[in-house]
């Protein structure tokens, strides 16, 4: 904060309704700052009109705004990764047979002996393939418990040990009635492999880490500089060298990977999908504020949320300006960003993207702002058109876009978006991804699929 000039933050909103400080749930207020950045002008004000525009100037300018203001810029050089099997087994996932294999991802820490490390990671593919599959990659995903790390519980995904369940990664958990099978069984069944890749393995998800994980391991165990990445492109930089290892496995088919998470883990799926343009397709689930929600909303979680002591460190340093009270440049806000999530959800075209929430009925809260994720996915709109990709269909802009009703999906086109009606998971939203991502990546999938 002081590298910032930052005196005070402003305290973000409570989750709790019952505290006088409780976020915003009105609609009427909502829209504080109702103009979002043109996602398709310049920055010399002249307009995008053509492919190559966008590809060699615009997209270039909100990356670097994201970059320097919004989530930190992976370092010119990072240590190289060295991927090792440390298992291989045969199992059974559902009534297909699969290979599993466990791998660790041995960062180089030549420059700093004193951090290690590691990066998780497991890759499950169908036993009776016939050729190269396309392979889902998912923060924190399950796998078959052969190939197993111990691992935490991740959002999304199951409780922890004594919280409810086994934790992910961990083998099955009883399923309620009439329960989907997993998205591990749906995506073999039809044809696809999985990798699951453990997020702090990479970079811890608290504020203390940053001196540690590979963002510390770069930095020699220093603080970080106010443009220097969080642990959002962390996550996405370790996914990164996962297909890098994925694009040496014959089995797979490296120009059909993508990648899913939830939650926080939603944020890092979506944010590894702008960055990386070798992902083929991304499944957003429940990501809220810092994911595919806009910051200029006011409704629920907020900027000051994600400034706070316990979310700063998934963004970069400089992004604690937009929640500062008191500062050397006086105070800043969301409506001072120079971008917003409908251009990160636009740095994902023209590939297939896929937003996904809850209800908060079963636990996908208020919080996550599911009308304001979905006006950013209907203002990406113009870029996916620009690109030769079809859009969600909605013809209302931003402004006055509602959302379909709970189980009425937009899945005709490249980008999609579908709110299911359970709880802070993407679990009843797989069923209806995989034949989507099928159609968008012209394959056919398999006629085994539940």
């Amino acid at each position: 904060m002081e590298q910032l000039g930052i005196k005070a933050l402003r305290p973000g909103p409570s989750g709790n309704e019952s505290q006088p400080n409780h976020a915003n749930y009105d609609e009427a207020k909502a829209n504080p700052f109702p103009n979002l950045p043109e996602v398709l002008t310049l920055k010399n004000g002249k307009k995008v009109t053509t492919a190559s525009v966008w590809w060699n100037q615009r997209r270039p300018e909100i990356v670097e705004d994201f970059e320097r203001e919004v989530l930190g810029r992976i370092p010119k050089t990072t240590p190289k990764v060295t991927w090792e099997v440390t298992k291989t087994a045969e199992a059974m996932a559902g009534n297909f047979p699969v290979i599993g294999k466990q791998l660790l991802g041995h960062v180089d820490n030549s420059s700093d002996p004193d951090i290690q490390v590691d990066i998780q990671m497991t890759l499950v593919l169908p036993a009776n393939a016939k050729g190269p599959v396309p392979v889902m990659m998912m923060f924190g995903g399950r796998t078959i418990p052969e190939v197993a790390f111990p691992a935490p519980v991740f959002p999304g995904r199951g409780g922890a040990p004594g919280r409810g369940g086994p934790a992910a990664g961990r083998g099955a958990v009883s399923p309620p009635a009439n329960a989907d099978p997993s998205a591990l069984e749906q995506l073999i069944a039809d044809g696809w492999g999985v990798a699951s890749i453990t997020p702090g393995s990479i970079q811890a998800d608290n504020g203390a880490g940053l001196t540690k994980g590979v963002i510390g391991l770069v930095n020699k165990g220093q603080p970080r500089k106010p443009d220097d990445w969080g642990a959002l492109r962390a996550w996405g930089w370790g996914a990164s060298r996962g297909l890098d290892y994925l694009e040496t496995e014959k089995a797979v088919n490296a120009k059909q990977v993508g990648i899913e998470g939830v939650s926080r883990y939603g944020k890092a799926a979506l944010v590894t999908m702008a960055f990386d343009t070798r992902f083929a397709v991304v499944l957003i689930g429940s990501s809220g504020e810092g994911g595919a929600k806009l910051h200029r909303r006011n409704w629920g979680e907020a900027v000051e949320n994600l400034t706070g002591s316990g979310e700063y460190h998934w963004m970069a340093g400089n992004f604690l300006k937009y929640g500062a009270a008191d500062a050397s440049f006086g105070s800043k806000t969301a409506g001072d960003l120079p971008v917003d999530a409908h251009e990160l959800i636009a740095l994902c075209a023209p590939r297939p993207t896929f937003v996904s929430y809850g209800v908060p009925e079963k636990g996908d809260a208020k919080w996550l702002d599911h009308q304001g994720s979905f006006m950013a996915a209907v203002a990406a709109q113009p870029v996916f058109r620009l690109l030769g990709a079809k859009d969600l269909g909605v013809s209302a802009d931003y402004q006055t876009a509602k959302m379909p009703a709970v189980n009425v999906g937009l899945l005709d086109g490249h980008l999609a978006w579908r709110q299911h009606d359970g709880g802070h998971t993407d679990a009843p939203n797989w069923k209806f991804f995989i034949p989507w991502a099928d159609k968008s990546l012209h394959r056919a999938g398999s006629t085994g699929r539940p």
